[in-house]
C-alpha cells in the first residue's frame, strides 16, 4: 500500500491522509506533486510525504510521529524499556 500524508508539523497533526494500492504508484506520485504544488501556491508550509508499507498498522509502527504526540512516543518507549 502507498500512503500520501499531508502533515502540519507546527500543530503536530495530519491534515490529509490518502491510501493507494501498490498498482497506483503513478497516480500516488501525481497526487503528491499536485498537493505540493497547490500548497506552495497557497504558501502553506505543510510536510507532504509518500510512504509505502504493507498495511496502515505497519505504517503506524514505523512512522509513529505522524500518528502520536511526542509525549505518547516517549511514554511508550519508557514503558517498553522497563517492562
Amino acid at each position: 500500500m502507498i500512503f500520501l500524508i499531508e502533515y502540519n508539523r507546527p500543530k503536530g497533526r495530519i491534515v490529509s491522509f490518502r491510501v493507494f494500492d501498490k498498482s497506483e504508484q503513478v497516480k500516488a506520485e501525481i497526487s503528491r506533486l499536485n498537493l505540493e504544488l497547490d500548497l506552495n501556491r497557497r504558501k502553506v508550509f505543510h510536510e507532504v510525504v509518500l510512504l509505502e508499507a504493507a498495511s496502515e498498522a505497519a505504517l503506524r509502527r514505523t512512522h509513529r510521529r505522524y500518528f502520536e504526540t511526542p509525549s505518547q512516543i516517549v511514554e511508550s518507549f519508557l514503558k517498553d524499556r522497563w517492562i
